[in-house]
């Protein structure tokens, strides 16, 4: 084996399915592209339906399986189906055949009918595409858009290739904001139940002790005291109001209504602010660049990025420059026109207009963005570890100076 060959062969995992589509094969093999393993695979008479490169850190390293309930797939679903189709379709198995074992290893059953129902059409004679087109609410429309693309173009494997490496890129970067948040959420959830715990037993045991010896409180001791009274009134209306909004934020968060106000003021707040517009850019770039390397036309393409950035001001934003566009604009002008489009963008997509690569500039900017959301994820842990442990430490202090500064009142009375 030549030096050029060590360097070029990659071990890959593969899970592999008989002819039947029932009995199941595991094992690993080296091959120097994914179109070689696949093409290996398939020599032993499997038909591959999982291939992962172990020095890659896919998303699809990761175990996707859910356990089967009735609700809506999840974008790790999605990119697993999609990134199995697209491996079975490089290997020359049907678009049916590859949907029919698709669908007995789907572990959410909304998904798996939605499939179960496109096989029926499909071999009904319509196009994959148009059956997906059917269940809007499980298949999103940039995952049916670039599948009709690829149908159209002859080239569905890559099409489909595509739309897995844009879910598992959403993926990252939702595990990234995330991760950014998890940490202030627990430790703020942990300085609440230590305040009620205080406020609830052990001031009350304080105030037994000061009635007794009829001294005069500090403010901020009858301050704490007055809490301690009103917590038990207060707490169930609390938790009321608060279970409340969940429910109604649940129902109603995806709403234009909602979406208006909220999604402007996260773009606008002072530590998650910069992280959610990255976010935001990051996505569109991606996805719009995964949509026009896939042949999907300019204008469908404007009207299907701006839902997936995630947030309201980037969509309305995005149609402002599709209607420019219609009318002739170029698309940087276009862009130019929106400020919420950074200059970086701008240029990076007027670079592409002159080269004919617009795809490939938003790539570039797009991965730009991912990396940069993932260094802002990193800084804002590093920054709100300490920063909470700190809050923590000046509420319990606060609490115990409230608690104690009566007791070294008297003990100065009484020397």
């Amino acid at each position: 084996m030549t030096a050029a060959a060590q360097q070029t062969t990659e071990k890959w995992k593969y899970v592999g399915v008989a002819s039947d589509g029932h009995t199941k094969e595991k094992g690993n093999i080296e091959a120097a592209s994914r179109e070689q393993a696949i093409s290996k695979i398939t020599a032993m008479g499997l038909i591959p339906i999982d291939l992962v490169n172990e020095s890659s850190e896919s998303i699809m390293n990761k175990d996707l399986s859910i356990k089967r309930k009735n609700k809506m797939p999840s974008t790790a679903d999605l990119a697993t189906m999609a990134r199995q189709l697209a491996t079975m379709v490089t290997a020359g198995v049907s678009i049916v055949k590859s949907l029919e074992i698709i669908s007995a290893q789907i572990s959410n059953a909304r998904l798996e009918s939605a499939i179960v129902e496109s096989i029926a059409s499909v071999q009904a004679g319509n196009s994959f595409s148009a059956s997906m087109k059917a269940h809007p609410e499980i298949f999103p429309p940039i995952m049916i858009n670039m599948v009709e693309a690829g149908e159209t173009g002859g080239f569905l494997d890559e099409a489909l290739a595509t739309v897995a490496d844009s879910f598992e890129a959403d993926l990252r970067l939702k595990r990234q904001v995330k991760s950014a948040i998890t940490y202030p959420i627990i430790v703020l959830v942990f300085a609440a139940i230590i305040v009620s715990v205080v406020i609830l037993v052990v001031v009350p045991k304080f105030e037994e002790i000061f009635s007794q010896l009829d001294a005069t409180l500090p403010i901020q001791t009858q301050i704490l005291i007055g809490m301690s009274k009103a917590a038990p009134f207060t707490f169930p209306i609390f938790f009321a109001a608060l279970i409340a909004f969940a429910v109604f934020w649940q129902k109603n968060k995806h709403t234009d209504k909602v979406r208006s106000w909220w999604d402007p003021l996260k773009l606008k707040l002072p530590v998650f602010g910069r992280l959610n517009n990255i976010v935001a850019l990051s996505r569109f770039c991606k996805n719009f660049a995964a949509m026009l390397s896939s042949g999907v036309p300019i204008l469908q393409a404007l009207d299907i990025v701006g839902a997936t950035s995630g947030n309201k001001v980037y969509e309305d934003a995005t149609k402002a420059v599709s209607k420019n566009v219609e009318q002739g604009y170029r698309l940087s002008d276009a862009i130019a026109q929106q400020e919420v489009f950074p200059n970086m963008v701008v240029q990076m997509i007027r670079v592409g207009e002159d080269s004919g690569e617009i795809d490939k500039m938003l790539t570039n900017a797009g991965e730009s963005y991912s990396e940069e959301a993932e260094t802002i994820s990193k800084q804002l842990s590093s920054l709100l570890e300490p920063l909470m442990i700190m809050i923590l430490g000046i509420v319990v202090g606060l609490i115990v100076i409230a608690l104690y500064s009566p007791m070294f009142s008297m003990y100065d009375k009484i020397k």
